[in-house]
């Protein structure tokens, strides 16, 4: 009778059991590596960074002659028809042709006072420029002098401002006894721009509200872009408005050109240190929507656009510890957005 083989029995040094030869051990679910957190990777407002590189891109100068030839051309081509249309309805029929002539000197006389408006429009954003710069030389000069030069200059270019009489006559006394540069800016600032320094803040917190709401609701392709861009243009035309630098049509889009260049330019339209705060909140709302954590940090990146605004528009540069807080700024905007208050 053949003696029965058992089974072999080998001991290995490791206590760990390894797989048979020539079977495909499966990997055990606790061994798997943890899903990477990819939401807050995504959020990183590229709403916004689209608007800033549209409304900042400048065509080439092979463009700008041929749209301008274009419209030149355009432009001469209906001034000449509509005179020889006029010329020609006087000859036919003198009645309506005074008729049509009249309606084409009106129209005439709205474009030039369109474009007279429009020359205002770009004086006024230059005299902020001017005051600007005016000031930081006084400053960086320490001369009292000029300082007071331009608190004075300051004070005149809110003339027209009923709101802001007491503040210019208080801002006349006190520059009168401030003894260095410092103390006649910081009288500027207490007593003229503090009050349009707030409304400014709310124009940002408005439009940052605006951006974050349409970017979390809004699902439809190009819609926030389009509402980013809307809400950035009409924030940066009333904060022109406030410092005193009304713009028209032309004017508003060069400001915006203005300031989304140099954030483009500097790598300010980007997550940074400023926006710790802000896109923490986004990153936290990304756990439940993407589009909420989205929303917050598109709407941090309006209020730097605005408070990039403030420094261009503004006739004094900040001085230290003036400058807004980009962290207030949505803080404020996002309880504007859930508060019941309108």
């Amino acid at each position: 009778m053949a003696e029965k083989k058992g089974a072999v029995l080998i001991d290995l040094e490791d206590d760990a059991p390894g797989p048979s030869p020539g079977v495909t051990e499966r990997p055990h679910p606790a061994s798997a590596p943890p899903v990477p957190d990819v939401g807050d990777a995504r959020i990183s407002g590229a709403t916004m960074q689209q608007v800033a590189a549209l409304a900042a891109r400048r065509p080439s100068r092979v463009a700008r002659v041929f749209w301008s030839a274009l419209l030149a051309l355009v432009l001469f081509a209906a001034s000449v028809a509509a005179t020889n249309f006029v010329t020609d309805l006087l000859t036919a029929n003198p009645v309506l042709g005074a008729v049509a002539a009249g309606l084409f000197g009106l129209v005439l006389l709205c474009a030039l006072i369109i474009a007279w408006r429009e020359w205002r429009a770009f004086s006024r954003i230059a005299r902020l420029d001017v005051l600007h710069e005016q000031a930081e030389a006084a400053r960086s000069a320490d001369v009292l002098s000029e300082a007071k030069v331009v608190a004075a200059k300051i004070s005149a270019l809110y003339h027209d401002r009923p709101e802001l009489a007491q503040a210019r006559a208080r801002l006349k006394t006190r520059t009168d006894d401030a003894f260095d540069v410092s103390g006649v800016f910081t009288v500027v600032e207490a007593d003229l721009l503090a009050p349009l320094d707030q409304r400014a803040e709310a124009e940002v917190s408005a439009a940052a509200r605006q951006v974050a709401t349409v970017t979390a609701l809004v699902p439809l392709a190009l819609a926030d872009v389009i509402a980013a861009l809307t809400a950035n243009l009409r924030m940066i035309r009333r904060i022109a408005e406030i410092y005193g630098g009304r713009s028209g049509t032309l004017g508003s889009w060069r400001l915006t050109r203005e300031v989304l260049s140099h954030l483009v330019a500097t790598g300010a339209v980007a997550v940074g240190d400023d926006l710790i705060g802000s896109v923490a909140g986004g990153g936290v709302l990304s756990k439940v929507s993407r589009r909420f954590g989205e929303g917050v940090v598109n709407g941090a990146l309006t209020a730097r656009v605005g408070v990039a605004a403030m420094e261009v528009c503004r006739p004094l540069p900040f001085g230290e510890g003036r400058r807004p807080s980009i962290s207030s700024l949505v803080k404020r905007a996002l309880t504007g957005l859930f508060s019941q208050k309108t």
